[in-house]
């Protein structure tokens, strides 16, 4: 028998069993248990953060609905509806985040942002107030609506 014939019979002897044992069930530990399917609050998230904001809408409202006391569910209806331009609807739930939990870095940035593009500079710094007062060493909140209200006076001085 030559070298090589000898080589391969020693490597499909040695491979066998592992391949059995890969296409049989394993007794030694429990089946993995089933992957959760994400939450329709995760779903709505990874829909905001893809931009798909008419795919976010439903999810989100539905978590509303399930859970009336989510501000982060109702901060995220509010940017979603705020991107799509329905403002009366993006006002209401940042409002309603906020009535849940006034002290919201997102909800207090992102109403701000909101009453910027209703021409209202002057609610727009309450929010940065409220901002500053919620981060006194600054945030990532603050620093991007401070930014937006800064823009926005930059064009209207134009």
């Amino acid at each position: 028998m030559s070298s090589k014939s000898l080589l391969t019979a020693i490597l499909a002897i040695a491979l066998v069993p592992a391949a059995m044992a890969a296409g049989s069930p394993s007794t030694s530990r429990p089946p993995a248990a089933p992957k959760a399917q994400p939450s329709d609050y995760e779903l709505g998230v990874k829909a905001v953060q893809a931009r798909d904001f008419q795919r976010a809408l439903p999810l989100l409202q539905k978590v509303t609905l399930a859970e009336p006391r989510n501000a982060d569910a109702w901060n995220y209806l509010g940017f979603s509806q705020r991107q799509l331009k329905h403002f009366d609807q993006s006002l209401a739930a940042y409002q309603k985040a906020l009535a849940l939990n006034p002290d919201h870095r997102g909800a207090n940035e992102y109403l701000g942002e909101l009453y910027l593009e209703l021409g209202n500079p002057d609610k727009a710094r309450e929010q940065l107030a409220k901002l500053q007062s919620l981060c006194p060493k600054g945030c990532p909140e603050y620093d991007d609506l401070s930014k937006a209200v800064g823009a926005f006076q930059a064009t209207q001085k134009k």
